[in-house]
């Protein structure tokens, strides 16, 4: 393969990856503002939740979508990484207390069609979206466009964990199973906090985007 070549399909990647974090972003901004407007009328934990986590979804998206249009995108990472951290351990709590307070009070979440429909069109979405980036990312060597893609997956997991959850309390009345899907969130928000936080899937290789426009940076050993 030619240098203009490899160059042409690194410029393509580089598109492709930008218009799937724009569909993510998107997609996540609809089900952030209908999930927790839903969650706020039927009284449930998980779905809120779930909305939240929506919205953090959207500032990762952001953050990776955006570090791809500047020239020196890893002096930038590890404050954004340290920010998406902050805001997943605050998702955490706020879910956990919520839930708790759900399972102490006995309080009974109302059925919401509105989202099952949500979560389930997220369990069909999600993973597409998930695999395109994952296999761009992939092939430029961008472990942000991996990681973030691995998140996008996260999504989709917590999108079935709520979606069983609603499911159970309308039809078997098992209002707890809505808190024990917010546990769940919860549990994956202090994963995926973690991993923001110590950086180690992003740190090493952003560098390697722009290494044709910096040719004198080839010590990419660590």
């Amino acid at each position: 393969m030619t240098a203009t070549l490899a160059l042409t399909r690194r410029e393509t990647l580089h598109r492709r990856i930008r218009l799937i974090v724009g569909i993510t972003i998107t997609y996540n901004l609809i089900e952030a503002v209908v999930a927790i407007a839903a969650g706020s009328v039927a009284s449930s934990a998980a779905l809120i939740g779930f909305g939240l986590d929506s919205t953090i979804e959207v500032l990762s998206a952001g953050a990776v979508a955006w570090q791809f249009t500047r020239r020196d995108p890893e002096r930038w990472e590890k404050p954004t990484l340290r920010v998406i951290a902050v805001a997943f351990f605050a998702l955490a709590a706020y879910v956990t207390a919520t839930s708790v307070a759900a399972l102490v009070t006995a309080e009974r979440p109302e059925h919401s069609t509105v989202g099952i429909v949500l979560t389930a069109v997220s369990v069909a979405v999600m993973p597409f979206l998930s695999f395109a980036e994952r296999r761009a990312g992939r092939e430029l060597g961008s472990a942000t466009a991996v990681a973030d893609s691995k998140q996008t997956l996260i999504c989709t997991y917590l999108s079935a964990a709520v979606l069983i959850g609603l499911v159970a309390n309308s039809l078997l009345g098992w209002w707890w199973a809505d808190a024990v899907a917010g546990l769940v969130i919860a549990a994956f928000a202090v994963r995926e906090g973690i991993e923001a936080w110590k950086g180690d899937a992003c740190a090493t290789s952003v560098g390697m985007l722009l290494e044709d426009e910096d040719d004198e940076h080839h010590d990419h050993d660590h």
